[in-house]
């Protein structure tokens, strides 16, 4: 296995998770990283802040599901 197949394994196991901690770690670990070009490196970075930033957003919108349901009379189980 290459280093670059070897790379984007972890990114796909780092999606796979969806945790933003180990996504931000891979990021500081890639950048870093002497074997990857500059283009397959962005290339990778890019797909975890993508990942990122979609589950911040998601996070966010379900923040405010959850505020709109609150204020408009509804139970809490």
């Amino acid at each position: 296995m290459s280093h670059l197949a070897a790379v984007i394994a972890k990114v796909e196991e780092a999606l796979s998770v969806n945790n933003i901690r180990g996504m931000n770690e891979l990021l500081c670990e890639l950048s870093h990283d002497p074997q990857l070009s500059t283009a397959e490196c962005d290339e990778q970075q890019m797909r975890l802040r993508h990942a990122i930033f979609k589950h911040t957003e998601e996070k966010a919108e379900l923040k405010e599901q959850r505020r709109v349901f609150l204020e408009t009379g509804g139970r809490i189980l």
